[in-house]
């Protein structure tokens, strides 16, 4: 069959050259050809006059187009014979256009791991990369650093604002970090989940064990740093605190990557890397959401 389809194509390839100007195309070296390729054409080399020349020539196959110049693609999959398909509807009834998978059903995220580990940079493109997905804007107490956006990294608010939220019961969710307050506001993620959108919590350690206690079902991710110096090195880059507070979170960041094990899936942020982190949460949301637990079971 190739032997055959090669001289179709060198034959189709002398055609084409003896329409050419003698004066242009003499004298003639050699012609090469190759193929078939990907796009189902031969390709034909001609050098001439110390100029290669490319010519990219159609197979004349049936069901092909044969117009030159056309990209030239077989059909993804074979037409069903409109005889045959009526035979089998009139013998098992008209046939049913719903999806044969039941839909996904929304998840909960949750994102956590040691102050330092780049969290926010794998939270901040992965929003670039995944439109799909609610990202929650926790609530704290502590002060804006200097970059950072009210409502964008985090709701402030004021210390006595944030407790009388506790006592209304509008948190699903909040610790006393670094003496500070975090939590996360409950009804973003009500209302997130009643739309059949996925949701997205930042959170520390802490508050990831009180979210798959609540929530049983939620997908926990714990993103952590190549090692604990390069986690320290982050740390001090960042010159947010001083020194006193920086001992505190490094201290706190060795208790926090002994919880490893208590989530489902463990990321880690190499210095470098940050797009293969972002694929490998993203990958994980979408592996999740496959599992024939969450689409056959509804909340």
């Amino acid at each position: 069959m190739a032997q055959s389809l090669g001289r179709c194509a060198m034959r189709g390839a002398q055609q084409t050259l003896r329409s050419l100007r003698p004066a242009l195309w003499s004298p003639l070296h050699h012609i090469e050809t190759c193929g078939p390729s990907a796009s189902s054409k031969f390709v034909v080399r001609c050098t001439a006059v110390g100029q290669p020349q490319t010519w990219r020539l159609p197979l004349a196959q049936r069901n092909y187009s044969s117009l030159a110049g056309t990209e030239l693609k077989p059909p993804s999959q074979p037409l069903p014979d409109p005889e045959v398909l009526k035979h089998v509807t009139a013998a098992l009834g008209p046939l049913d256009t719903k999806p044969l998978a039941p839909p996904a059903q929304p998840v909960v995220i949750v994102i956590s791991g040691p102050s330092g580990v780049g969290k926010d940079a794998v939270l901040e493109r992965l929003k670039h990369q995944r439109p799909d997905l609610y990202f929650v804007v926790t609530a704290t107490s502590r002060p804006m650093r200097p970059g950072e956006v009210d409502g964008r990294d985090y709701f402030f608010v004021s210390r006595e604002r944030f407790e009388g939220w506790l006592a209304g019961g509008l948190l699903l969710e909040h610790a006393l970090v670094y003496g500070e307050y975090k939590g996360i506001p409950r009804q973003q993620v009500d209302a997130a989940l009643a739309a059949g959108t996925d949701v997205v919590l930042r959170i520390d350690v802490q508050g990831a064990a009180t979210i798959k206690r609540l929530m049983p079902d939620c997908i926990s991710i714990f993103v952590t740093a190549d090692s604990e110096e390069v986690l320290v090195r982050r740390l001090v880059a960042r010159k947010t605190e001083p020194l006193d507070k920086l001992l505190v979170r490094v201290n706190t960041a060795r208790q926090e990557n002994e919880h490893i094990a208590n989530f489902d899936y463990v990321v880690v942020n190499r210095d470098g890397a940050l797009d293969e982190c972002v694929r490998q949460v993203s990958g994980i949301i979408e592996a999740e959401k496959a599992r024939t637990a969450r689409r056959l079971v509804r909340r």
